[in-house]
């Protein structure tokens, strides 16, 4: 496959996703150690993980399967969170991309319910749809976890099953066991309807402040 995942800055009026550079430890050492509640079957750092979890992203970036960011408060700039392009596909030609994952999200507690990572999944939903020209886009999570398949449902992605024993668990206590994972989509087809609801979704959040 020729096709290599490299993603731009892209810039909304809620967050800035900036590729994963090693200058951005510690904000997201900083975000990653706020209330860590919702993180049951989520893959985030501990703080002093944080520079290991970057030298391993990158490490995946390198092989041009793995577009790792970093999402930034419009409104602080600080660092809230992480997610990525991942697992590029090319069916058809080796340099056309087919289809792409957006995963490896987390945000910090008070980022979590202001819109950032409604407005983070339009800037990489529309980027690959539109730049990329992708037939389709997976997400995928913890079958188990209710509140993360909740907010890709709300995003306008379909749910389309469970796939047994498809990767590793992130659960405590659960390291070396394999999860169901609960996959979600949205077809090239699908985008422009949901594409409309997000704007919509994003500009509500906005004006609230």
């Amino acid at each position: 496959m020729s096709f290599k995942l490299e993603g731009p800055v892209l810039e909304g009026a809620l967050v800035r996703l900036e590729p994963l550079e090693h200058r951005h430890a510690a904000g997201l050492a900083q975000a990653a150690e706020e209330n860590r509640d919702t993180y049951a079957f989520t893959w985030v750092p501990r703080a002093d993980e944080v520079p290991a979890y970057i030298d391993a992203q990158l490490a995946r970036a390198a092989t041009g399967r793995l577009a790792p960011y970093v999402q930034i408060s419009a409104r602080t700039n600080r660092v809230v969170g992480a997610t990525s392009f991942w697992e590029p596909r090319c069916w058809l030609t080796d340099d056309q991309l087919d289809a792409v994952e957006v995963g490896f999200t987390w945000l910090a507690a008070s980022a979590q319910g202001t819109g950032i990572n409604t407005e983070a999944k339009l800037l990489l939903f529309r980027h690959a749809f539109e730049e990329w020209g992708v037939a389709r886009i997976d997400l995928k999570t913890d079958a188990r976890n209710d509140r993360s398949r909740a907010a890709i449902q709300k995003a306008g992605a379909r749910f389309e099953g469970v796939l047994r024993n498809w990767s590793r668990s992130w659960a405590p206590g659960e390291d070396g066991r394999l999860r169901d994972s609960a996959i979600f989509s949205i077809t090239a087809a699908e985008w422009p309807q949901c594409r409309g609801r997000l704007e919509e979704r994003v500009a509500g959040l906005a004006a609230r402040g």
